[in-house]
C-alpha cells in the first residue's frame, strides 16, 4: 500500500527517502540517525497525537507489522534485544522509535556500529555517524529482509 500524503513525522524522518514497507495504516521507515545498527521510526498514518486515538484496524495491523518488521530486522542484522519507544515529546504524530540492540559492535559495509548505552536504556546522545548512501545500503538491506521474511 503506497502512501500518498507524509505526515510531518514520516517528512521528518526523511520519507519517502527512508521509507522500507507501508501498509494501509503504518509505515516503517529506517532513523536518518542511527543510534544502532537498523535503528527505525514506525509511524502511525492516522492524524492522531494519542495512541489510543489509533482505529481498532490501526491496532489490528500493528500485530501484522511488528511481525514481519521483527523478522526483517532479526534477519538483517541479528540483534539481540528489540526497544519500542514511543516518545512523542517533539514530533506529535504517533510513532515509535525501534532500536534493536546489541551486547557487541556490529558490522555492515565496512562500517561499524556500537550500542552506547547496552545494557541500559539505548543512548540518543550517541550516534553511529554515517552518511546517505550507508543509510541507503541499510534501507535496500531491509527490504531485502523484509521481501524473504
Amino acid at each position: 500500500m503506497s502512501v500518498e500524503i507524509f505526515n510531518g513525522t514520516m517528512q521528518k524522518f526523511g520519507a519517502p527517502d527512508t521509507v522500507i514497507c507501508q501498509f494501509q495504516h503504518w509505515s516503517v521507515q529506517l532513523r536518518p540517525a542511527q543510534i544502532t545498527l537498523g535503528a527505525l521510526i514506525l509511524i502511525a498514518h492516522e492524524p492522531v497525537t494519542s495512541f489510543a486515538a489509533l482505529s481498532s484496524a490501526s491496532f489490528a495491523e500493528l500485530q501484522i507489522v511488528t511481525g514481519k518488521l521483527e523478522s526483517a530486522l532479526k534477519k538483517a542484522f541479528q540483534y539481540d534485544k528489540l526497544n519500542y519507544l514511543m516518545l512523542m515529546m517533539v514530533d506529535p504524530d504517533v510513532h515509535f522509535h525501534v532500536i534493536p540492540r546489541y551486547a557487541q559492535a556490529r558490522e555492515f559495509s565496512g562500517k561499524t556500529f556500537y550500542d552506547a548505552g547496552w545494557p541500559g536504556v539505548p543512548d540518543f546522545s550517541k550516534i553511529n555517524e554515517i552518511d546517505s548512501h550507508l543509510n541507503q545500503q541499510i534501507i535496500r538491506h531491509l527490504i531485502s529482509c523484509w521481501e524473504s521474511s
